[in-house]
């Protein structure tokens, strides 16, 4: 108890724009042990660093990341739309995480994203860029499409994987297993005691999202859970530290 892991959910979002070097950095100085991100693929093959398919909220631009080059993306500002203090923040590439988790020795929870737009050799994509840059052991790749998790587990089976759902799922430590994921990633509102118990007694760990309030974390400790994706690094270690 006590010892979750603390994932910041797009980095520290809740108080930097999501997804930008300014929230990866924030949530490493508020103790984070890792950080969380999503990918898509660029119209030339790149894969980038956004949680929508479109850049439309989170940046001064229009249009989905599967219509734009890189060049177009970069050309965005990622950090206005959040507070006139981030102008100017950039969309990052997966390769400039990977640089910034390896030079602050963090976890990462890697989100792919698959569908309802679907990106040709995303997951042989991701696979091979942490590969390259060492860091297999310390990444977990996630996705809300497990026929991706799935897949990735056929060809590389070295990698962790956790399953995301947002629906109360019966026995999701069999249907984990099933897929050969390492962990369930559920909305922290459809788990209580006896799944996380259930899970972790079937070798399956319990990494809930998105968790910001002091109560829902404080239940998230009682339930000790292994890991949680919170928007509030902060508030997350100041709770399971207590």
């Amino acid at each position: 108890m006590g010892n979750a892991i603390t994932y910041g959910h797009r980095g520290a979002s809740k108080y930097a724009p999501e997804n930008t070097f300014s929230s990866y950095i924030k949530a490493v100085e508020m103790g984070a042990d890792g950080i969380e991100i999503d990918v898509h693929k660029s119209k030339d093959g790149h894969l980038i660093v956004c949680h929508d398919e479109k850049v439309d909220r989170t940046t001064n631009g229009k249009g989905f990341i599967k219509d734009l080059s890189l060049k177009e993306i970069k050309a965005l500002d990622a950090g206005s739309w959040f507070s006139k203090d981030f102008i100017g923040e950039k969309v990052p590439l997966l390769e400039e995480v990977l640089e910034f988790v390896k030079k602050e020795d963090i976890l990462l929870n890697i989100e792919v994203k698959n569908g309802p737009i679907f990106y040709d050799k995303i997951e042989e994509d991701v696979i091979n860029v942490v590969k390259a840059y060492d860091l297999v052991e310390q990444t977990i790749i996630s996705s809300f499409n497990h026929y991706s998790l799935a897949y990735i587990k056929n060809i590389a089976k070295e990698f962790k994987t956790g399953i995301l759902y947002i629906a109360g799922m019966l026995e999701p430590w069999e249907y984990a297993k099933s897929v050969g994921a390492s962990a369930i990633h559920p909305l922290f509102l459809t788990i209580n005691k006896e799944v996380v118990k259930q899970c972790q007694q079937n070798g399956i760990k319990v990494n809930p999202f998105t968790v910001n309030g002091e109560e829902e974390l404080k239940l998230m400790k009682l339930f000790n859970v292994d890991g949680v994706i919170t928007d509030c690094p902060d508030i997350c270690k100041k709770i399971f530290h207590d």
